[in-house]
């Protein structure tokens, strides 16, 4: 993908609404930008791997308004492309 934005992994959460539904949350490093992809568990063996950063097309991205979820992506992305190479999956 030529004009893609690379995004980082900076939250995990299990959706409220339905069950077995996980919620990943990726952002620029700036923290401005998002993405959110939902995951299906099939079951409690479900192991799959989680990526710890995509090539996101830019049409695809949120904008991130809070300030302070804003500065948490931003310090969440950070760590993660310091840590690990973006191939990588946890």
């Amino acid at each position: 993908m030529a004009d893609s934005v690379r995004v980082w992994l900076v939250e995990r959460t299990y959706s409220d609404d339905e069950q077995n539904l996980i919620i990943l949350t990726y952002a620029t490093p700036d923290g401005q930008r998002d993405l959110r992809k939902e995951r299906a568990l099939t079951s409690f063996g479900d192991h799959r791997e989680t990526q710890v950063s995509l090539a996101a097309d830019p049409d695809n991205l949120g904008t991130v308004e809070d300030p302070e979820l804003r500065e948490q992506y931003a310090r969440e992305a950070t760590a993660m492309a310091d840590q690990h190479d973006p191939d990588d999956s946890l």
